[in-house]
Parts: structure tokens; C-alpha cells; sequence
């Protein structure tokens, strides 16, 4: 596990007319972590997001299915206990997750399945902030052909 990274486990109650799943409660998240918005984003199989870190920012990702993910997460914060570590896990339809990435911890995510894939994020900061005037909160290394993050 990577320092400050939380991996919980998300509970699908079915019945007759489908499933639900709580994604989240403010009782469960980590003390100061708030959403301030949610989107849902749709992957198509093959493809990736990231990586990409933030440096204030904490992202709340929820991966439900359909399709499944391979997760990446490298630590990039100097002086964290985990510094340098990368992890991988699969998620999605058959392990659904709720992932918490803080600020400075490199993350990536590719649809792994022949379906195409949701992700729902609640970060914890407007995206642009108020009014989307401001700077974006986001290192791109997806864009660095030199990039020590790289996804298989």
C-alpha cells in the first residue's frame, strides 16, 4: 500500500430491480477530505487516463463496473514513508472500489475490458476552481516521453 491511499471495498445491495451502492459517506472518508463536485467519466476498452498527479488536491475515484480497470499509483512525495512505491490492482465490475489518491501521488487507469468502463470522481477541489478561472491543479506526465510512469 501506498501511504495515505485508501482502497475500500463498495457493497452491491440487489434485488429484483437492479443494485445499489453507496459510494460514499462523510462519516466514512479521512478527516478534511470533502468533495466540492462529482463527474463520471466513460473509458473505451484499450484506452487510458494519466498519469497525472495533483499537488493540493485529493481525488475520491469510484470504479463500478461495467468493464474493469488496471489502477496505477506511483508515491512521487519526497519524505513520505512509501516515497517511490508503485502499486497496481484491478477494478471495477468484479471488484468495485472506492479509491482515495492525495495530493502528490502520481495515478493512471486503463480499461482492461472488452466494455467500456465507468469512473466517477468527487475531488476534494473545483476543477479551475470557482468559476473555472483558475490555474488547473494537475502535473501531466502522460505527456512526457521521458516519464518515469508508465503504464504496461
Amino acid at each position: 500500500m501506498i501511504n495515505g491511499v485508501e482502497i475500500v471495498p463498495l457493497k452491491k445491495f440487489t434485488d429484483h430491480r437492479g443494485w445499489l451502492t453507496e459510494t460514499y459517506r462523510k462519516d466514512e472518508l479521512p478527516e478534511g477530505v470533502f468533495p466540492e463536485m462529482m463527474y463520471v467519466s466513460l473509458t473505451l476498452p484499450g484506452v487510458a487516463r494519466g498519469p497525472h498527479e495533483h499537488v493540493e488536491q485529493t481525488d475520491i475515484f469510484i470504479f463500478m463496473g461495467p468493464g474493469t480497470f488496471k489502477v496505477y499509483l506511483w508515491d512521487s512525495r519526497e519524505g513520505s514513508e512509501t516515497f517511490g512505491e508503485k502499486m497496481t490492482f484491478e477494478a471495477g465490475e468484479v471488484n468495485p472500489v472506492r479509491v482515495i489518491v492525495p495530493p502528490g501521488v502520481v495515478h493512471a487507469y486503463k480499461c482492461v475490458s472488452d466494455v467500456p468502463g465507468l469512473v466517477l470522481n468527487a475531488p476534494d477541489k473545483l476543477y479551475a476552481g470557482w468559476g473555472k478561472k483558475e490555474k488547473v491543479d494537475e502535473i501531466r506526465h502522460e505527456e512526457d516521453a521521458d516519464s518515469k510512469y508508465v503504464l504496461d
